[in-house]
């Protein structure tokens, strides 16, 4: 199946089958898949809670506007953000790129500088804001992924975050949830399977100037 298929395949599951789970080697190609999808500096301020408790899942019912398919699914991925990028977290990532990538101080220095003066001087909000932003980047990576994996998923915006941060205790963690996939097979019921995507013409939202 090449990528356009792929594409054409996936919807936004609104019914998953709660007997199909998905097999340890899918979960941990989305795990990859979310590791390498890019951040602004590399920085990777966010995080990925992956979870297949199916009590904890059922909890998450009341707090998504009694939408089941976050307790139905496979597994639940809860994209979170840190709650702040510090000079440390700034730091860290340096060391990490002169420990793989084998370069001296001297090569990455005025970019670290840049870097940590540009951050401390953005404000909280700023710095989550941009974290925020990032983590559609990462839905988008891994819807794409699910799609040529044919797994079946559902991108969901609609729950209370501060409920959910309690529920996962994220305030211990420095975290706040941001976005939710439910991950899984789709039920033959689903009301969407069969449904022909509603699109507009490509000339009417793709332009080109040559």
């Amino acid at each position: 199946m090449n990528i356009i298929k792929s594409l054409e395949w996936r919807y936004a599951t609104k019914k998953f089958d709660p007997s199909k789970k998905l097999s340890n080697q899918q979960i941990e190609t989305l795990k990859k898949a979310f590791n390498l999808t890019p951040t602004s500096f590399g920085l990777q301020p966010i995080k990925m809670i992956v979870i297949s408790n199916k009590e904890l899942q059922e909890k998450f019912v009341e707090h998504s506007y009694f939408q089941r398919m976050v307790a139905d699914a496979s597994h639940l991925l809860v994209l979170c953000i840190e709650k702040d990028t510090t000079t440390e977290n700034i730091n860290a990532y340096f060391d990490l790129e002169k420990d793989i990538r084998e370069v001296e101080e001297e090569v990455i220095s005025n970019f670290r500088k840049q870097l940590i003066g540009m951050y401390e001087s953005k404000t909280l909000e700023e710095k989550q804001q941009s974290a925020i932003y990032q983590t559609y980047i990462v839905l988008g990576n891994l819807m794409t992924v699910c799609a040529l994996e044919k797994i079946d998923a559902c991108p969901m915006e609609g729950f209370v975050p501060e409920k959910i941060d309690e529920l996962l205790n994220l305030k211990n963690l420095n975290l706040k949830s941001v976005l939710m996939l439910p991950v899984g097979y789709r039920a033959e019921d689903d009301v969407m399977i069969g449904m022909k995507k509603v699109r507009k013409p490509i000339n009417e939202t793709v332009l080109e100037i040559q």
